[in-house]
């Protein structure tokens, strides 16, 4: 019964909410997931696609910590992408376009189909707090639920406003209402909010384009997939395509710049830097004559067509009358012009690790309402939260993944520690270990917690196992295993690489650029080992062997800092009372507060310095 109290209720069935609900109830909470509409759950807002540069990364962890987003992603692909091959391994970043309609459907099944999780339809506008704690929620139907913790997803609905040139609609997504009564309860109780805004562009009909006129993308030859379980592999893959604007579709847009809420001063509030409107994109660099665009498909079975690229939030007409002037839209149908929306955040430092708010216990925030973008950046918080949420009203102890662990933790430990005051978006160079926290070695990195959670069963950890005892089988063997110069010249020439005079391992023939395990298979003792093993086996192997220098100095870098972060500072530590500590560092490190020394140095502002003097006040 809805009266019943739960361990967890979720608020928002984004990709946050869907994988805060799923983490809290497959440990075992009781918990409830409330969403303003049940036909939108994990719904793709904007693009219809998973993972990318960083975010793909972020999936891959998501699925080895047992969470749903990769498998969903797997189940509904269209095409996948193996992104920056032509860079280190570091850096690789895969990616699928996917069926919009079919990934939300997954999604619902794959929650229903869980455990310990109710659901329910109506929107909370409030929640219940007794001394400092909260204790459940109240919906706009005046029903109170009971909870022992409560996860905030919302989303763009908090106070959510649509722009589409001067005109505005309240909502949270086009054709839904937006969420209200949370922002106002959570600022009368001391949090700061701030408005963001994101944009999207407009869906067009598929059947009045000329693809004739556009560049194909096809996928991968022999695509991968995001889970490390037996998800389906794709057999077949729908094409995008990339075309481009030119300068006459840039002059049509300029005309309707005095109706742009972007220049008009209707909008104030920062949009994503790394994803800009196409009107911003003119104005910004506007030495360019043209923008790279790309048409993706939303499903194998609809017409509708996204147009990546085109975000903005014009009025109507002008969208559509430059879009004519694209090659290939001369004749185009638009089903909705895009649009810019605006929403209220909650500055993440006001959270902690765990990402329950530091003024009220057992209230956790996840996803945009944090200040990011993106639905993996989403989803990886929610899994976090959900987890933390469990454990808290369960007496067990936090989880926090490290920045050396997880991309998640890297985003988690930016947020709370540096803020953000535009929409967050992951990348590869926001990490310093990228090197470690490869897309191909999630499964290591982090199963063995999953499991000991109680997040992944005993035959995900015994996988994970298996390809570590595997590729060490494999690197002995090529570590071992030594070529003669009549043997592997041959090779070597056939690309352009020095000969050798002497015999020497074949592990150090495959530190040369240019040299894979593929090319030496070309030998018949390296072909009849090395095909034994799978492919992700072989790339394991052939990566640690490679970049093995590398991996072993990044790892001493991690335990160099590992010292700062097992120095502790109290939690009510007095900044202030420190004299030699800069003003900006008092003020920065009182407000974050943070846990360790190591957290303190990363804090913008606060210099090498301040942290000395406070290695000197803790003792050290």
């Amino acid at each position: 019964m809805i009266s019943d109290t739960y361990d967890v209720i979720v608020v928002g069935a984004g990709h946050a909410g869907c994988e805060a609900a799923a983490a809290a109830a497959n440990l075992g909470s009781k918990t409830l997931l409330v969403t303003m509409n049940m036909q939108t759950i994990g719904q793709m807002s904007c693009n219809p696609a998973m993972g990318g540069i960083a975010k793909g990364q972020i999936v891959r962890e998501i699925d080895a910590m047992g969470g749903y987003s990769g498998i969903i992603a797997d189940k509904s692909a269209i095409q996948f992408k193996m992104l920056n091959l032509s860079k280190g391994p570091a850096m690789w970043s895969p990616r699928t376009q996917n069926d919009r309609m079919l990934f939300a459907e997954e999604w619902r099944l794959a929650l229903e189909n869980t455990p310990n999780l109710d659901f329910f339809q109506d929107m909370v506008k409030q929640l219940i707090v007794e001394n400092n704690k909260v204790t459940g929620v109240i919906t706009s139907l005046g029903i109170e639920i009971k909870s022992k913790s409560v996860v905030l997803t919302n989303g763009t609905f908090l106070n959510g406003l649509i722009h589409v040139g001067d005109k505005q609609l309240g909502g949270g997504r086009m054709g839904e209402p937006r969420a209200f009564g949370i922002t106002e309860q959570l600022v009368s109780l001391g949090f700061e909010a701030g408005r963001m805004k994101t944009g999207t562009p407009p869906r067009v009909d598929g059947r009045s384009l000329d693809y004739s006129k556009m560049e194909e993308q096809k996928g991968d030859e022999n695509p991968q997939k995001f889970s490390y379980t037996d998800t389906p592999k794709l057999t077949k893959q729908l094409s995008c395509h990339i075309v481009y604007t030119n300068e006459t579709v840039h002059d049509i847009l300029r005309e309707g710049f005095d109706r742009s809420p972007m220049f008009n001063g209707t909008i104030q509030s920062l949009g994503p830097r790394y994803c800009p409107s196409i009107e911003d994109k003119i104005n910004r660099f506007a030495e360019r004559t043209r923008h790279q665009l790309f048409v993706e498909p939303e499903g194998w079975r609809t017409v509708e067509i996204y147009v990546n690229g085109f975000s903005s939030s014009l009025p109507e007409d002008v969208q559509i009358k430059a879009m004519k002037h694209i090659p290939g839209f001369e004749n185009v149908k638009v089903f909705r012009p895009g649009y810019a929306i605006e929403y209220d955040y909650f500055p993440p430092t006001q959270l902690k690790h765990t990402l329950e708010t530091k003024l009220i216990d057992n209230l956790y925030f996840a996803g945009q309402i944090n200040g990011t973008t993106g639905y993996e950046e989403a989803a990886g918080q929610g899994l976090m939260a959900g987890i933390n949420a469990h454990n808290k009203v369960h007496g067990k102890e936090d989880f926090i993944l490290n920045r050396d662990e997880a991309y998640i933790g890297v985003l988690i430990d930016d947020l709370i520690t540096k803020g953000t005051e535009e929409p967050y978006r992951m990348f590869t160079s926001r990490a310093e270990y990228r090197l470690l926290l490869r897309q191909d070695n999630a499964d290591i990195r982090l199963t063995e917690k999953a499991y000991h959670l109680g997040l992944a069963k005993e035959d995900r950890l015994r996988k994970a196992e298996t390809k570590v005892s595997k590729s060490q089988e494999l690197e002995t063997f090529l570590r071992e295993t030594s070529l003669k110069p009549g043997i592997i010249n041959p090779i070597l020439e056939t690309i352009e690489s020095n000969p050798v005079d002497q015999a020497y391992r074949a592990s150090q023939f495959l530190t040369r650029p240019n040299i894979t395990l593929d090319k030496l298979d070309a030998i018949d003792s390296i072909r009849e080992f090395s095909s034994q093993y799978d492919e992700e086996v072989r790339e394991q192997a052939e990566i640690n062997i490679k970049y093995k220098g590398y991996i072993e100095k990044e790892k001493e870098n991690v335990a160099k800092l590992n010292r700062l972060e097992n120095i502790k500072i109290p939690e009510d530590f007095d900044y202030k009372s420190i004299s030699s500590l800069s003003l900006e560092a008092k003020q920065k490190m009182s407000n974050v507060r943070p846990k360790t020394i190591a957290q303190a140095g990363r804090i913008s502002g606060v210099s090498p310095a301040d942290i000395n003097v406070l290695l000197v006040y803790l003792g050290r």
